[in-house]
């Protein structure tokens, strides 16, 4: 049997700390590594071949660095190699979890119209994960997209509250609520977008739900450690996270402190 070892969180950037804040909030007895892909970002424009070597190398290196569980807290890789990797790459005793199916699952809870809205990245938009997803689960709840590509660039360029993010939210959110009248529930299918929710809001009728992942993935992943204790049991305890970047660890630690809540450094590692 396997020894115990950390749980693996990937992403290609930052945006996976929205993601894993949730999860150590939910779950900070186990120990844990974060793998950002920095040094390739961004995943979303790169085509499905590519996502999906990125991703498999990735999530190699957490399994040789001890991990037996790794979750692809980055859409893009959801939606764009995790399934090629759960049917063709996984070693015997190690697992992959996506972000998009806890979403999924669970959105039929959130909405009384069945229809619901999603704004994500260009890349999750084309991929059309979410409504396959969705209508898999829930054939009859209606699904409106649309792709905010410049939400990221705000974060990660630290314009948050600057003009041009109330302009462009305000823009985006308008754009989708066009699409339908009906929709009363709102995905952020971006990890990313959690940091604008305020602005979000703002723009945002008061009867629409916003629902961020981060919450959804963690709750998620309790239940699956629950309903899996073989899995579970592979899981080391101690609260430990070392966080690894493919490009510079101290602009890493710099800019993550903005996603992950709080002061972290980074140790730089070749996939």
């Amino acid at each position: 049997m396997d020894n115990k070892g950390p749980i693996g969180i990937f992403d290609s950037g930052y945006g996976g700390l929205t993601i894993f804040k949730e999860i150590y909030k939910k779950l900070p007895q186990y120990e844990y590594i974060y793998l950002g892909d920095n040094a390739r970002v961004p995943y979303g424009t790169r085509s499905f071949d590519t996502v999906y070597e990125y991703t498999k190398q990735c999530v190699f290196k957490l399994f040789e660095l001890g991990c037996n569980l790794v979750i692809l807290a980055c859409n893009t890789a959801s939606a764009k190699a995790l399934r090629t990797i759960q049917q063709k790459d996984l070693p015997e005793g190690k697992k992959v979890l996506g972000v998009i199916r806890p979403t999924t699952e669970t959105i039929h809870h959130y909405t009384q119209t069945n229809t619901i809205g999603i704004l994500a990245t260009q890349g999750t938009v084309l991929s059309n994960s979410y409504e396959l997803e969705i209508k898999k689960f829930h054939p009859e709840i209606r699904v409106f997209q649309h792709a905010c590509p410049f939400w990221v660039p705000l974060v990660e360029n630290n314009e948050v509250n600057s003009s041009g993010a109330h302009y462009f939210i305000k823009k985006d959110v308008e754009t989708l609520l066009q699409k339908s009248p009906d929709i009363d529930t709102i995905v952020l299918a971006c990890t990313h977008y959690p940091l604008l929710y305020p602005i979000i809001r703002q723009y945002t009728p008061e009867h629409i739900q916003i629902l961020s992942q981060g919450p959804l993935v963690a709750e998620s992943l309790a239940s699956y450690l629950e309903r899996h204790p073989e899995i579970q049991e592979k899981c080391s305890i101690g609260s430990k996270i070392d966080f690894y970047t493919t490009d510079n660890a101290e602009d890493f630690s710099e800019k993550a402190k903005i996603f992950f809540g709080q002061e972290l450094t980074a140790k730089h590692i070749k996939v």
